[in-house]
C-alpha cells in the first residue's frame, strides 16, 4: 500500500524563513501550500520551487493567497484549500512582521501594536481555527508557531521591538493554549534564531537555511508526543 502524501501550509513562504521551509517540505515530499498576501510574490515564489523540483523531485507546490491579518483572507484561502484538498498534516504559522517604528515602549503607537499583534499572534490563532478541520483528518496533525527568542520573558526584556517581543511572548500563549485544546496533535513554537533574512538583516548570525532547519524538524520529523513546548534547536527553552 502506497504511503499517503503529507500536505502542508507554510504561511508568508514568499521569501526568507518561510520560502526555506517550504523547500525543505518539498524536497520531503510534502505537497506544500505556499501561503503568502501578495499574488505576484507568491506564485513566483512557487514557480520558482516547481522549476527546482523539476531537478531534485520535490513534492507539489501550490500557492495559496492568505493575509493573516485579514479575516476574510483566512477564511477564504480556507474554502480555497478546500476546492483542492480535505487534509492538512502540518501547518506551519511563519507570516510575521517588525515595524520600523517599533523602537521604545513607551513611546509605540496604538496602531503600530495593534497591526504587530494581529499578524504575529491573532493571525497565527485564526489560521489555525480555519485549518483545523483539515488537520483533525490527519493521523499526525502538527502546528508549527514560528516565534522568537525575543518573546522570552524567562530573562527580562531588553528593550528591542517591544510590540514584536510582546506579539511573540502572546504566540506561545497560543500555543499553549492550543495544545491543551488539541491534545492529539503535536502543537509547539519554535525559535529560529538571528537569521539574515529581511527582517534579520544582513549582520545576523544565522543563514535562512540555519533558521529554518528547527523549523522542519517540527514540521516533518519531532516525535508527535511533543507538544504545547517551545524549541530552538531541537531543544526546549524556557520562555
Amino acid at each position: 500500500m502506497t504511503k499517503e502524501k503529507r500536505i502542508a501550509l507554510v504561511t508568508g513562504a514568499n521569501k526568507g524563513i518561510g520560502f526555506e521551509v517550504a523547500r525543505d517540505l518539498a524536497r520531503k515530499g510534502f505537497h506544500v501550500f505556499l501561503g503568502a498576501r501578495d499574488t505576484e510574490a507568491g506564485e513566483a515564489a512557487a514557480e520558482k520551487l516547481r522549476k527546482e523540483g523539476e531537478k531534485e523531485d520535490y513534492g507539489e507546490i501550490t500557492f495559496l493567497k492568505i493575509d493573516v491579518s485579514k479575516s476574510d483572507s483566512i477564511r477564504n484561502a480556507a474554502e480555497e484549500f478546500s476546492r483542492k484538498s480535505d487534509r492538512l498534516d502540518t501547518l506551519v504559522n511563519n507570516a510575521g512582521i517588525l515595524l520600523d517604528d517599533d523602537k521604545d515602549v513607551l513611546t509605540v503607537a496604538p496602531e503600530t501594536f495593534e497591526t504587530t499583534l494581529r499578524t504575529n499572534t491573532l493571525g497565527a490563532l485564526l489560521v489555525a481555527q480555519a485549518f483545523v478541520l483539515f488537520l483533525k483528518k490527519s493521523g499526525a496533525p502538527r502546528i508549527v508557531n514560528v516565534s522568537s527568542g525575543g518573546g522570552q520573558l524567562a530573562d527580562g526584556a531588553d528593550g528591542w521591538a517591544p510590540a514584536y517581543c510582546i506579539s511573540k511572548t502572546a504566540l506561545n500563549g497560543v500555543t499553549s493554549q492550543l495544545a491543551a485544546a488539541l491534545p492529539k496533535f503535536a502543537v509547539n513554537s519554535v525559535c529560529p534564531g538571528w537569521v539574515r533574512t529581511d527582517m534579520g538583516g544582513p549582520n545576523a548570525s544565522r543563514s535562512v537555511g540555519e533558521g529554518a532547519t528547527g523549523i522542519v524538524w517540527l514540521a516533518a520529523d519531532a516525535p508527535q508526543n511533543e507538544t504545547g513546548k517551545f524549541f530552538r534547536d531541537r531543544k526546549v527553552i524556557p520562555w
